[in-house]
C-alpha cells in the first residue's frame, strides 16, 4: 500500500510575516483582493511548507521555506517544487475554517484530500448533491448522525474530484462514498454495491483514521481515510490504496499523538 503522510495548521500557527513565501508567491498573493482569500491562501501554503519541509528533512526558516514552491497545474491541482525543480512529492491541499490540510505521498500518487465543516444540512442538498445509494443510506440513519455523516460524504466527494482533477466542475452524482464496510462488491451483479449495514462509531472513536471507498462512474474506484477531530471531518483518497494516514511531527519516531492514536512520522530539521 502507499505511504501517505498528513500535517494540520490552523491560523493560529501562521506567521504575520510572509517571508516564507517564494517571489512569485508573494506576487499571487498580492493580487488577491479580499482578506479571507489571502488568509486562507497563505494557511495552504504555510502548511504544505510546513509539511514539505519535515518529509524532505528540510530546515523550517523563512529563507529555507522561501525555496519551497507550492504551484498551480493547469488543472489547478498543487504541485510542490524546491529550488524550481520538481519535488519528486504528490501533494494535496484543502481549507477550512480556520484549518488547512495538506497530504503527502511518493511521485505519481494520485492524491486528494478536503476538510468538511459538520453543519446542518437541508433535504435539498441531500437531493441535489448526492446519488440515489447515498440517500438511501443518510435516510436509514438516525438523524442526530446526519450532519457528520453528511460532512464525511461530501467530503469524500470532494477528495475524488480532486483526485480526478476536476474539483467540482463534475457533477457530485458521478462519484458515490461510501464509509468502512458501507461500500463492498455484489458477486452476483459484478459491480459495487451500498450495503444497509454500518455501526456507526461513537465520536470518540470517530477521531481516528476509518477507510472509506469512493466509486467513480467510469468505473474507477478510490481508496481512502476519514476521521472527525471537533467540527470537523477530514478525507483522503489516494491510487493506489494509501495506508493509514501517518502525521507529519518535527518531534521524535517514537512520539504518539494521544489524542488520534496514529503513528508520527518526522525527520531531522
Amino acid at each position: 500500500m502507499t505511504e501517505v503522510y498528513w500535517l494540520e495548521q490552523t491560523e493560529a500557527e501562521l506567521p504575520a510575516s510572509s517571508d516564507w513565501l517564494s517571489a512569485s508567491e508573494a506576487a499571487c498573493l498580492n493580487r488577491l483582493r479580499f482578506a479571507k482569500r489571502r488568509t486562507d491562501w497563505r494557511l495552504g501554503r504555510w502548511t504544505a511548507k510546513q509539511a514539505l519541509a519535515i518529509h524532505l528533512g528540510l530546515p523550517s526558516s523563512p529563507q529555507a521555506l522561501a525555496h519551497l514552491e507550492i504551484r498551480a497545474a493547469p488543472s489547478g491541482a498543487p504541485e510542490a517544487f524546491l529550488a524550481d525543480l520538481p519535488a519528486r512529492v504528490s501533494i494535496s491541499l484543502s481549507h477550512r475554517a480556520g484549518t488547512a490540510l495538506c497530504l503527502i505521498a511518493p511521485s505519481g500518487t494520485t492524491l486528494g484530500c478536503d476538510l468538511e465543516m459538520i453543519e446542518p444540512r437541508s433535504d435539498v442538498f441531500l437531493a441535489d448533491y448526492f446519488t440515489s445509494e447515498e440517500q438511501t443510506f443518510v435516510t436509514r440513519v438516525p438523524v442526530a448522525d446526519r450532519p457528520w455523516l453528511l460532512a464525511a460524504l461530501w467530503s469524500g466527494k470532494e477528495s475524488a474530484l480532486k483526485a480526478l482533477t476536476t474539483g467540482l466542475r463534475l457533477d457530485t452524482r458521478c462519484v458515490t462514498v461510501g464509509l468502512g464496510d458501507a461500500m463492498a462488491r455484489s458477486e452476483d451483479q459484478g459491480r459495487p454495491r451500498a450495503l444497509p449495514a454500518f455501526i456507526f462509531p461513537p465520536a470518540t472513536e470517530r477521531r481516528r483514521w476509518s477507510p472509506l471507498q469512493v466509486r467513480y462512474s467510469q468505473g474507477r474506484i478510490f481508496h481512502g481515510w476519514w476521521r472527525q477531530l471537533g467540527s470537523l471531518v477530514s478525507t483522503v483518497v489516494a491510487d493506489p490504496s494509501p495506508a493509514r494516514p501517518t502525521r507529519l511531527t518535527n518531534q521524535p519516531d517514537h512520539v504518539r499523538d494521544s489524542t488520534l492514536e496514529d503513528g508520527a512520522y518526522s525527520r531531522p530539521a
